[in-house]
């Protein structure tokens, strides 16, 4: 039985995906929170295998919400709750560390089926397309277009990133505390645009 945990600023939408859930007998729900402030207390003591986390918060993101609890939490698989299937969804889940993104508009069976995969460990980023994502902000990163400029600091941390890397494993590889770490994420997010695109809401 994969135990899950759902983060969605909408009562709604959490209750709505809990009674599509409901009647899998592999899943069982163990909580819910509105905000990356309530994840962070409630997630640790439920104890889930899988937390679907939605990529828009009022206090925070799906994507630092999620490298919090992965380095807080190890063997917690995550998930990116999202508004549209995109490029962009996907490289919200590759930059959390995340296991995958789902979309609001899933049907509850497929919702369901990506709980059990990711729970049993395995991954819904298909290799190639995160390569190819990745690529292409490595190419905007690489100054020569003028376009982000990004530090070799940067590219380093785009590069551990990618490969799914937590805060501490990454602290560990740039010998660097845990704390900047955070601090480089935030703004690897911002000088990519996606820290702009996730406070639109």
């Amino acid at each position: 039985m994969v135990r899950f945990f759902l983060v969605d600023d909408h009562a709604a939408v959490r209750r709505g995906l809990v009674d599509l859930l409901g009647d899998d007998p592999e899943l069982r729900f163990v909580g819910e929170a509105g905000s990356v402030a309530e994840a962070m207390a409630k997630i640790p003591a439920a104890g889930p295998d899988v937390a679907v986390l939605d990529d828009r918060l009022p206090d925070g993101n799906g994507i630092e919400l999620c490298r919090d609890l992965l380095s807080a939490m190890p063997d917690l698989r995550c998930m990116i709750l999202a508004t549209y299937a995109s490029d962009a969804a996907l490289l919200y889940a590759i930059l959390a560390g995340g296991s995958g993104y789902v979309v609001k508009q899933v049907r509850g069976m497929e919702l369901a089926c990506a709980i059990k995969q990711v729970g049993a460990g395995r991954s819904l980023i298909d290799r190639r397309e995160a390569d190819a994502a990745l690529g292409k902000l490595r190419r905007l990163g690489d100054g020569r277009d003028g376009r982000l400029g990004l530090s070799d600091r940067d590219r380093t941390l785009l590069d551990l990133l990618g490969a799914g890397l937590t805060n501490k494993q990454i602290a560990e590889k740039m010998l660097v505390p845990e704390d900047s770490v955070k601090t480089y994420v935030s703004r690897l997010l911002v000088r990519l645009g996606i820290a702009r695109r996730l406070s639109r809401g």
